[in-house]
């Protein structure tokens, strides 16, 4: 690995490394090092006289307001990553599948992109809940067509649980708990049965509550119960 690349592991951007380096704050087996490229151990490097360690990975939830791209970087508009302070960001965490622009609520970001992958694959049945407001009076019959699945153009989706929690002739608001996620699937599903989505919102991933204490536009990492959790759903935990 080449020396400036391994400073970074201690948190520094590329940039600081190289700072660092120039300033003779590195050394290597014992001596001062100032070849940047040179190729190195990172077990064998110390900044400032302390070894760099490889960073833990990160696991972070955000509640995504309404208008911010579910991405890493866009160049015009606003993204989930832009949330996060400066030293997760630079960490690179991803978003764990997607929100529309308009939905808000939780998004998981993380640097485990094992864990990530099984989070959004229908095999591991990670369960996403969504607070959905709608058109019209939801009943019954809407309950069961979503339990027995709803064929959209370009698939079918898998079967769902709708929870109605008030229902009125002019709007409605339910609770919906899907083990896929495709493109605007939830909003696919509710305007098939004739209720058009007004507003959208996802609560749960899995084990993971979106924290009642951030307000949109806040994160804050994971805690071990949450992480331990994702990991025992995903079959990775050791």
């Amino acid at each position: 690995m080449r020396l400036d690349k391994a400073v970074t592991l201690n948190g520094m951007t590329r940039s600081e490394a190289r700072k660092a380096i120039a300033a003779g704050r590195v050394s290597v087996r014992g001596g001062i090092a100032r070849d940047v490229g040179m190729q190195v151990e990172p077990g064998d490097v110390l900044v400032d006289g302390r070894p760099v360690e490889a960073p833990r990975e990160l696991y972070i939830m955000v509640n995504k307001p309404a208008g911010v791209l579910t991405a890493t970087e866009d160049g015009r508009q606003k993204c989930v990553s832009d949330l996060l302070p400066e030293d997760l960001r630079r960490r690179n965490p991803g978003p764990v599948g997607r929100l529309d622009k308009d939905v808000t609520g939780l998004v998981l970001m993380t640097t485990d992109g094992q864990l990530a992958h099984r989070l959004i694959s229908p095999k591991w049945k990670a369960e996403k809940t969504y607070l959905a407001k709608c058109e019209g009076r939801l009943t019954e019959a809407d309950i069961e067509t979503f339990a027995h699945g709803i064929i959209l153009s370009d698939f079918t989706a898998k079967p769902a649980m709708l929870r109605i929690l008030e229902a009125g002739d002019d709007a409605s608001t339910a609770q919906a708990i899907l083990t896929e996620g495709k493109f605007h699937q939830v909003k696919r599903m509710f305007a098939a049965i004739g209720h058009p989505l007004t507003a959208l919102s996802r609560t749960r991933i899995g084990c993971v509550t979106l924290d009642p204490t951030l307000q949109p536009g806040q994160c804050r990492e994971l805690t071990v119960e949450e992480r331990e959790g994702l990991m025992e759903l995903c079959g990775l935990k050791e």
